[in-house]
């Protein structure tokens, strides 16, 4: 049995684009048998959460082997080094889960996320997985499905964006990359200290995604469904852009609890699980 998240949606009242979500939660029996597609993100595996970890090795043995095909839409992992830290215990760990995921013929798909985006084709040969670009449009059962991290999208947030601007810079990259490993894993530690504590300092709402930003990019792609994650705000909604109705899936972090969205030729749905389901 799964816990199932099913997230009822109402007009907004108050002229933005998007809908009100109310969720649901219920016990369902899973339909193994209908072929679906997972999605996740935002697990930031690391050895300081080991619960963590047995959560998501749960879902890599039990959960994720019925699927076709799983999508991990960005910041797997805390933080990447670079793929020259793939001796790490947890890395290696985590790698051959994924290896033994693709063996049993369930395909593999990885997206860079903020915490993650030095992730490079020497982790993704090792786990026999394929490597995304952010945004990537795909058919789903039928759906156009615009997948992003979604950290692109928190546009009101404009000193991230500059310094997301750098971090992804090749020049940059290549630059951080040459450093010795123990050396960038101390600059990631600077790093993300000093942005735990600007978020302090920063409202709440800037750190979401900008509303227009999602407009504009539904517009580029012609009204797909769109599912992302980075805000860790697991929700369902409305677009109602230009004419069209499109579907906005956000998935959650992960902590206590994992969670997946379930897609289908049917449609949509979030399953919340923990190791001991």
């Amino acid at each position: 049995m799964l816990l199932s998240q099913k997230l009822k949606c109402l007009n907004n009242t108050n002229g933005a684009s998007g809908a009100v979500c109310i969720s649901v939660l219920i016990f369902r029996q899973q339909d193994c048998a209908m072929p679906h597609t997972l999605f996740i993100s935002d697990l930031h595996l690391c050895a300081k959460q080991p619960h963590t970890v047995k959560i998501f090795m749960h879902f890599m043995q039990q959960i994720a082997p019925q699927a076709e095909a799983l999508y991990i839409l960005g910041d797997l992992f805390e933080f990447w080094a670079g793929d020259d830290d793939l001796d790490d215990p947890l890395h290696k760990q985590v790698t051959q889960a994924m290896r033994t995921l693709t063996a049993g013929g369930t395909r593999l798909f990885i997206m860079h996320g903020n915490r993650d985006l030095l992730m490079g084709k020497t982790l993704t040969q090792a786990a026999s997985a394929t490597l995304l670009e952010d945004p990537t449009l795909i058919n789903l059962y039928g759906t156009p499905t615009l997948l992003t991290h979604g950290d692109a999208l928190c546009t009101d947030d404009i000193a991230y964006q500059s310094f997301r601007n750098q971090v992804h810079d090749a020049s940059w990259q290549q630059s951080f990359l040459a450093q010795p490993l123990a050396h960038r894993k101390m600059q990631i530690t600077q790093m993300r200290t000093r942005s735990e504590n600007e978020k302090q300092q920063k409202n709440s709402a800037i750190m979401d995604v900008n509303a227009e930003s999602v407009a504009d990019l539904l517009r580029e792609y012609n009204y797909p469904r769109l599912i992302h994650g980075h805000t860790h705000h697991l929700m369902h909604s409305l677009y109602h852009q230009d004419g069209h109705t499109c579907e906005r899936w956000v998935l959650g972090d992960w902590n206590k609890t994992g969670n997946t969205l379930r897609c289908d030729i049917l449609g949509c749905q979030v399953d919340i699980f923990d190791k001991s389901v």
